[in-house]
């Protein structure tokens, strides 16, 4: 098991967190690898199917095998069990859509890296009382770089990072480092349903690399 702050600046080196879900357990592990192949080293896999929690353990079993340096996150973490069965298969750290007390619990139990995600400076005041030192701020589409620039002084201790409403441009990705994040979250902008259900796995990598040129360029 990683240490806490070795997720964190896994997150913060790459300065993009993919994250996806898909039912077929073959589509979910060639995501994986393509986004390897780009250097992705850590990666959220979303709890949002019957099969998520299946397709993670062969997920993890694929990165013992072939990617040993890969991090593996689980999101769309919302209760305490949902967080006790992947700690059990082997989740390297916890993301969840909002703030959820019991989640937190037992990842610190397990010395587990847990991520919430925020909406308002309360959500966010709450959040860091708590311990994170990494929040999502969520839906990011409605909050905008406007909203992460006016808040950013009020949490000088805290990471950021978007999740949703990154677009795979430039402009969008430099808007929102311009404003203070760590890193941008990219689901299905990124690995879009085309992209998987055509296993167009050299596109995504391609891709996926250009996003990271950008992000690296950025935080320049």
């Amino acid at each position: 098991m990683p240490a806490k702050q070795v997720i964190l600046d896994q997150i913060r080196q790459q300065g993009v967190l993919p994250l996806f879900y898909h039912n077929d357990v073959t589509i979910s592990i060639g995501v994986l690898r393509a986004l390897y192949a780009a250097g992705i080293r850590t990666v959220e896999y979303t709890n949002r199917g019957e099969a998520a929690l299946a397709n993670f353990r062969a997920m993890r079993k694929c990165c013992k095998a072939e990617m040993k340096d890969m991090f593996l996150g689980v999101g769309t973490i919302k209760d305490a069990a949902a967080a006790i069965s992947f700690i059990e298969a082997g989740c390297d750290y916890l993301i969840s859509p909002g703030l959820v007390p019991n989640v937190v619990e037992i990842a610190d139990e397990n010395n587990l890296t847990w991520i919430p995600g925020c909406m308002t400076p309360t959500e966010i005041i709450a959040a860091e009382s708590m311990g994170a030192k990494l929040v999502k701020l969520f839906p990011g589409n409605i909050l905008g770089p406007g909203y992460m620039a006016a808040i950013k002084d009020l949490f000088p201790d805290l990471l950021f990072m978007p999740t949703g409403g990154v677009e795979p441009t430039e402009e969008s990705i430099a808007a929102w480092f311009g404003a203070g994040v760590c890193a941008v979250g990219m689901g299905s902008k990124l690995i879009t349903q085309a992209i998987m259900q055509n296993k167009e796995y050299e596109k995504l990598t391609a891709d996926t690399q250009r996003i990271i040129a950008i992000s690296q360029a950025c935080k320049k």
